[in-house]
């Protein structure tokens, strides 16, 4: 650890009576005090390590760096607005794409009693099965529910063949009349995968004389 500290002296020219002062260091983020190297071990430690802003500060202030908790969050969110521009162009590269792989996935999120369930939404280009030269690239999105508005409003602008599961939330998507039109659902094998595996527990548990679930004529 190391603490930098820089000098600014003012100096005033007695001819021509102003003021000169050299300008500020740069800072990874608007009147920052943390260097670039702090700010990067603490967004890998949570979002790499999953280690909580509590837990580093802890192990902070035991090496004698009195970090509070609340002067972390306030970094964490200073670097996610200066890290903004770099999503955008993530977002432009990934939705540039003819085809994606759409998903969402279950998030823990802090509430008042408890923790409600929230999601993270995911949408990857990857275009070398089809022997194209883009880089693969991933884009994700947070919201606190699974509403049906979310994948309208991060595909708004967008069509081509989109690979996702049967979840109804993107059946707008899928629509005729939808500008600027429509997307092409390309299903997932993987999705219906588990469906096999799904039967093969069945099976299973038949032989173990386990009650196993009903299944459709249909099916």
């Amino acid at each position: 650890w190391k603490v930098i500290q820089t000098v600014r002296e003012k100096f005033t020219c007695r001819q021509c009576e102003k003021i000169s002062q050299p300008p500020a260091p740069f800072h990874p983020t608007p009147r920052g005090w943390a260097g670039p190297n702090l700010l990067a071990m603490v967004l890998f430690e949570k979002f790499g390590q999953h280690q909580p802003l509590n837990r580093q500060a802890e192990r902070y202030a035991r090496e004698g760096v009195d970090l509070s908790l609340s002067t972390l969050a306030d970094q964490v969110g200073a670097c996610a607005a200066a890290l903004a521009p770099i999503h955008a162009l993530i977002q432009t590269h990934v939705l540039g794409a003819e085809r994606l792989h759409g998903d969402d996935t279950t998030v823990p999120l802090l509430a008042k009693g408890g923790t409600r369930t929230a999601r993270l939404w995911t949408y990857v280009r990857d275009d070398r099965p089809f022997a194209g030269d883009a880089p693969p690239a991933a884009l994700f999105y947070f919201s606190r529910d699974r509403e049906m508005a979310h994948p309208n409003r991060h595909l708004a602008g967008w069509k081509g063949v989109l690979q996702a599961d049967a979840y109804g939330g993107y059946n707008d998507l899928y629509r005729g009349d939808r500008d600027p039109g429509p997307v092409k659902s390309a299903l997932c094998w993987s999705h219906a995968r588990r469906k096999f595996f799904e039967l093969a527990d069945i099976k299973e548990n038949a032989r173990k004389r386990k009650p196993a679930h009903d299944i459709s004529p249909v099916a």
